[in-house]
C-alpha cells in the first residue's frame, strides 16, 4: 500500500492521522509541506484527487488569508496563494491506493487504509 500524508509536524490534528497510519502497519511518504512547498500544479493535482475546491483547502483562519484578502478569491488566485504561503494549506492530506481525503478528523484516515 502506498500513502502520502501533507504533514505539519506542528498540527495536532496531522500528528494523530500519521500515528493512525503507522498503527495500520503502514510507514507512509511524509510531506512537511511547510519545508518543501507544493507547486501550484501539484495544489491543483491534489485538489482534483480530493474531491475539494480551493476554497475547501485553505485555511481561511490564518491571518495571511486575511491580509491577502482572499475572502472573495477565485479558485486561482486561492492556488496562487496557498503555492506562495503553503501555511494557508489545510492539513492532513492524505493520498492512498483507496483515494484521497482531507484527515479533519484524523480518524477520516481509516476508510484509506483499511485493508
Amino acid at each position: 500500500m502506498t500513502v502520502t500524508i501533507y504533514h505539519n509536524p506542528r498540527c495536532s490534528n496531522s500528528r494523530a492521522c500519521l500515528a493512525l497510519i503507522r498503527e495500520a502497519g503502514v510507514e507512509p511518504r511524509i510531506v512537511e509541506y511547510l519545508k518543501t512547498p507544493l507547486t501550484r500544479a501539484e495544489l491543483a493535482a491534489l485538489a482534483k484527487k480530493t474531491g475539494l475546491t480551493p476554497r475547501e483547502l485553505v485555511r481561511s483562519k490564518e491571518a495571511v488569508f486575511a491580509e491577502l484578502d482572499l475572502a472573495e478569491a477565485d479558485d486561482d488566485t486561492l492556488l496562487d496563494a496557498i503555492s506562495a504561503h503553503p501555511v494557508l494549506l489545510n492539513r492532513p492530506i492524505v493520498v492512498a491506493d483507496k483515494g484521497a481525503a482531507l484527515c479533519r478528523p484524523p480518524e477520516r484516515v481509516k476508510a484509506l487504509i483499511a485493508g
